[in-house]
């Protein structure tokens, strides 16, 4: 299939770790954020900045793609601990009529371990600590998460556990939910599969936790 992979959050965290193995295999990116325009247009990366609240900005980004890599992350911040998140399912509300409208039907998003139904994976320790500091951004990927499995479209959700900044080794990608753990694993490891679970259409409507 022709056009661009549309990657959603291209200039940091796992984001730009997917663009730069999208150029290792000499894969064409769009790369959509809003600082996208401080990124070098190559013959591989075409830089979009844009808003991905933005309705029209999203429908523009997806014209003539093949496939969405949802990449986007919010920063650490110490009001994460009572403010309310909404940034993952609006956005999401956004991406998902916009993929319909512009019939590119394969959505790769990255969420992580402790959402959705993976929180059932932790232990009542980890689900204390993740609860306490994580507790309102991973509520809203929750609500993320549900609002992608309801969709028609051919959607993968990659949950990794704690992120490093280590080798692009593969990562082992835990299918079966009675394996699914806790652990490490890199932001290039996550980016290796990403590119594959698009490349290689794997798991098409399934939720995968990616670890070392």
């Amino acid at each position: 299939m022709s056009g661009p992979i549309l990657i959603l959050g291209a200039t940091s965290g796992i984001g730009a770790a997917a663009l730069k193995e999208a150029q290792s295999r000499g894969v064409p990116a769009r790369a959509f954020a809003r600082g996208a325009d401080k990124l070098d247009a190559t013959e591989l990366v075409e830089p979009f900045p844009g808003d991905a609240l933005s309705s029209d900005d999203v429908k523009k980004a997806l014209a003539g793609t093949r496939a969405v890599i949802y990449a986007l992350g919010i920063k650490e911040r110490l009001s994460m601990l009572w403010e309310e998140e909404t940034l993952f399912s609006e956005t999401t509300r956004v991406l998902l009529p916009a993929m319909s409208e512009a019939s590119v039907t394969r959505l790769v998003v990255v969420t992580g371990f402790g959402a959705g139904r993976s929180k059932s994976a932790m232990s009542s320790i980890e689900r204390l600590g993740h609860r306490a500091v994580l507790g309102r951004p991973y509520a809203d990927k929750d609500r993320q998460e549900a609002l992608i499995m309801d969709s028609a479209l051919d959607w993968t959700i990659v949950r990794p556990v704690i992120l490093t900044n280590g080798s692009a080794t593969p990562p082992t990608v835990l299918r079966d939910p009675k394996t699914w753990r806790n652990g490490l694993v890199s932001r290039s490891a996550v980016a290796t599969y990403l590119l594959d679970a698009i490349e290689d259409d794997l798991d098409i409507r399934a939720d995968v936790v990616l670890a070392r």
